[in-house]
């Protein structure tokens, strides 16, 4: 697929935001775990979170859609074993590795080429060390998991935070107590995100900070009724639009209390001098002039598309630092956004763990966006505000966590179009 995105003069009207991809997939994979009928409202079913409903139904889960809400009769921690195709979700091929070890039989998870290029090994090695018989060529899918997790100690990097909640909506279900200690844990967010849904499962656990997590083993997952909150991920995108051609916006659904570690986006563009109203599941943002930053995004990799397009439009220098995590999602989001913005006349430079940027006179360019959604939408969105035409080569994910981005941002003023490649 190729997208093409025009200069645009402003932006104007409201936008509503898709559910949370990241809620829903662990609502989708405790629904899978509990005993019962639990009814999930406003899930997004979409891209990734579409290859998480398939994952579970082929572990057994019996699912109906319902309107706007899917029901789900659990399993009990009884799955069924067989082969699991991921698609492109990363989310969920870490997250179902972990579950896969609370069967007897075979599983094997696989996925398209980009996730067969993500790191895997440090989850394999961790399920090991529970018990489980879980192997892979080179340390990426195909993973084949046998056999089931016991409990005890292991180890595990927090190079992503997906390892850990991997283990920790796992590990409830396993025979004896799990220990698990973390190392250099990144998106902390997330893990605080795994965390809630424990709590409101009652899964008893124990945590020393971030470092150390004490799971009870032989505990039981209860079926349960949730509504999916808007995804302050997809914020990121119309605000940097705003950005780019100085308008105001409004974004609708979005909860201020919500646990997603992305709402720090409005506290990011307050600091480079936008203007941020927030109001009931409503935030309106109004960008008028913004002057760069020097901000740690260890906490919320998928940022970093958005904020470093947000960059070029900023005065002064921009600096996005301590955020590595962002080289091992759907392609290398550091050297792609650099890469990808210089064709478009960008100052930027590209650091071990993020970017330097400065602010630059975008022009039009043939890019390429890696069949990355995110890095997609940020290219989308810096030609907005770049003179001529933005052609953006491999576009097919696009809409992965984003369903009718192309849509709805044109019904803001936008002159995007989405068609296939010749």
């Amino acid at each position: 697929m190729i997208l093409a995105s025009k200069k645009v003069e402003n932006l104007h009207g409201e936008i509503e935001l898709p559910p949370s991809k990241s809620h829903t997939i662990r609502g989708l994979t405790i629904a899978l775990l509990a005993e019962g009928k639990s009814i999930i409202k406003n899930p997004l079913l979409h891209g990734d979170c579409e290859s998480a409903l398939n994952a579970i139904i082929l572990m057994g889960a019996r699912v109906k859609k319902k309107n706007k809400s899917i029901v789900v009769k659990g399993t009990g921690g009884n799955i069924n074993p067989g082969k699991i195709y991921v698609g492109n979700s990363g989310t969920t091929l870490r997250i179902m590795t972990g579950v896969a070890g609370l069967q007897e039989g075979e599983f094997i998870l696989d996925g398209d080429s980009s996730i067969r290029k993500r790191p895997m090994q440090p989850l394999i090695d961790s399920l090991n060390e529970l018990g489980a018989k879980a192997e892979s060529r080179k340390g990426c899918a195909p993973i084949k998991v046998r056999g089931r997790i016991a409990g005890g100690r292991t180890r595990i990097t927090g190079e992503s935070s997906q390892y850990l909640t991997s283990l920790l909506l796992s590990t409830p279900l396993a025979g004896q107590r799990t220990v698990i200690s973390v190392s250099r844990l990144n998106e902390i967010p997330y893990v605080e995100m795994t965390l809630s849904w424990l709590d409101e499962q009652g899964i008893k656990y124990r945590r020393k900070g971030m470092n150390e997590f004490i799971v009870e083993g032989n505990q039981r997952y209860k079926n349960f009724r949730k509504a999916i909150p808007a995804d302050w991920s997809a914020s990121a995108f119309p605000i940097c639009a705003a950005a780019a051609v100085k308008s105001k916006v409004v974004l609708k659904g979005l909860s201020i209390k919500d646990t997603q570690g992305d709402k720090r986006i409005i506290g990011f563009i307050e600091d480079m001098g936008g203007h941020i109203s927030v109001r009931d599941r409503e935030i309106a943002v109004d960008i008028k002039q913004l002057r760069g930053i020097d901000v740690d995004l260890n906490a919320y990799p998928d940022m970093l598309p958005a904020l470093a397009v947000i960059g070029c439009f900023a005065s002064g220098e921009t600096v996005i630092r301590n955020v590595p995590q962002a080289r091992i999602k759907e392609c290398d989001r550091i050297k792609a956004m650099c890469s990808e913005l210089r064709k478009m006349g960008a100052v930027v430079r590209e650091l071990k763990d993020g970017l330097e940027i400065n602010q630059s006179m975008l022009k039009g360019a043939a890019v390429n966006g890696y069949n990355d959604h995110r890095v997609i939408m940020a290219l989308a969105c810096a030609g907005m505000g770049a003179e001529g035409e933005t052609v953006i080569k491999n576009a097919r994910n696009i809409d992965v966590s984003f369903p009718a981005f192309v849509e709805k941002m044109n019904a803001m003023g936008a002159k995007i179009k989405l068609k296939n490649e010749s």
